[in-house]
């Protein structure tokens, strides 16, 4: 058992490392280097399955929807025109009709079918640190992306509630918990936004300038793990936590870039690799080898990337069809979702063996593939023009 533990922990440090310098290799983006990695070395039995690591990537996992939250600027969202806000809402809706009728015609498991039309910002985080979060296709990447994410959550909420209680009585419940928690959360940022208008020294008090105890990052981690706290005792979904106290950061202390920029190194020098790191790891390679699992998996890959695609048309008039096309790739990629609703699925026998492995390497070529045509896309745009905002 020690050994093994060592050979986890040597294994993990490396790959940390080490996959940087290989994406740099590849000419491809970290993310996808991390997962193809952690499936390499859990197939030759160097990463073998450990509750220490389970924790640590969810850990990482949850952090990165932290980080997510504090990429979503509430005030951009606010001052965005009414045309902007019905742009996305109308990609939403046909991206999640698109959704729904591709699985319906190529009959497609249910939970499949639902889980199609998820929209997750989490890898936003990673884009915007490598592209630029001042980039009109990021900026509207976004504004789209946090209204999908609060209902794809919400959505996630529900389906693992109704999937551990069933319909009934239990389940009206919890989403009682759930909307007293998000009215609880608007009645509590309406409270602070008055209280720091009357008294802005107070944010100096809790984020001073002159820190010597990294009073910032002490305070943005309690957040963290109160919100966390708060759903774990409520039952629901912690993810939903993890970003609303990212989005409390983003709103209260926006001015504040250098704890922006310590949180993201945290992040995405630690452990939001882990998460990747695990996210190959649970991937057996073996499984390539039933039959249909690969196919599936193209097919789920790229039903979900063209109902995006062909969504994204009513974007076109608001940024031009590259910046479109950014959008739809840049919200092809629910990884974080996608694997727990197949996890509950799974879990709660709804999703049989074959379908659970189809869903679980969608996630990882959906990432592949985005990933890449992103950078290649971005390059191109880069070297025909320099982009300006339309927000």
């Amino acid at each position: 058992m020690i050994h093994t533990n060592i050979t986890l922990i040597l294994t993990l440090s490396l790959l940390i490392w080490g996959s940087p310098f290989v994406a740099k290799i590849l000419r491809i983006p970290t993310p996808p280097v991390e997962i193809i990695l952690g499936s390499l070395f859990a197939y030759f039995s160097f990463i073998e399955e450990s509750p220490y690591f389970d924790l640590i990537a969810e850990v990482g996992f949850l952090y990165l929807m932290f980080l997510a939250g504090m990429e979503a600027d509430l005030k951009q969202l606010a001052r965005s025109s009414r045309e902007i806000i019905q742009k996305s809402i109308l990609f939403l809706l046909l991206m999640s009709i698109f959704s729904i009728v591709f699985g319906l015609l190529f009959g497609l498991n249910t939970i499949i079918i639902i889980s199609m039309p998820l929209i997750s910002i989490g890898l936003l985080a990673s884009l915007s640190k490598t592209y630029g979060k001042e980039a009109s296709w990021i900026q509207l990447t976004f504004i789209a992306g946090i209204l999908g994410e609060v209902l794809s959550i919400t959505a996630l909420t529900l389906f693992d509630a109704a999937s551990m209680t069933g319909i009934g009585m239990e389940l009206f419940v919890k989403v009682g918990y759930l909307s007293l928690f998000i009215a609880s959360v608007y009645l509590l940022y309406r409270i602070l936004h008055l209280l720091f208008w009357w008294f802005p020294e107070f944010k100096r008090i809790l984020v001073p300038k002159l820190d010597t105890s990294d009073q910032d990052i002490r305070l943005a981690m309690a957040l963290f793990f109160i919100l966390i706290a708060v759903m774990l005792s409520l039952e629901l979904e912690l993810a939903l936590g993890a970003f609303i106290a990212g989005m409390a950061i983003s709103v209260f202390f926006h001015h504040e870039k250098k704890l922006e920029e310590k949180m993201s190194s945290l992040g995405f020098g630690f452990l939001v690799p882990l998460f990747f790191i695990h996210v190959g790891a649970s991937l057996n390679l073996e499984s390539l080898l039933i039959g249909g699992v690969v196919s599936g998996a193209l097919l789920i890959t790229v039903l979900m990337i063209l109902s995006r695609i062909l969504a994204a048309i009513v974007l076109k008039e608001i940024s031009g069809s590259k910046d479109a096309l950014l959008v739809a790739l840049s919200l092809s990629m629910p990884l974080t979702l996608l694997i727990a609703v197949a996890t509950i699925g799974h879990e709660t026998q709804l999703l049989d063996l074959l379908s659970y492995y189809q869903l679980i390497l969608a996630t990882v070529f959906e990432v592949l593939f985005s990933m890449v045509t992103i950078k290649f896309l971005s390059q191109n745009k880069e070297k025909l023009s320099s982009p300006t905002s339309p927000l």
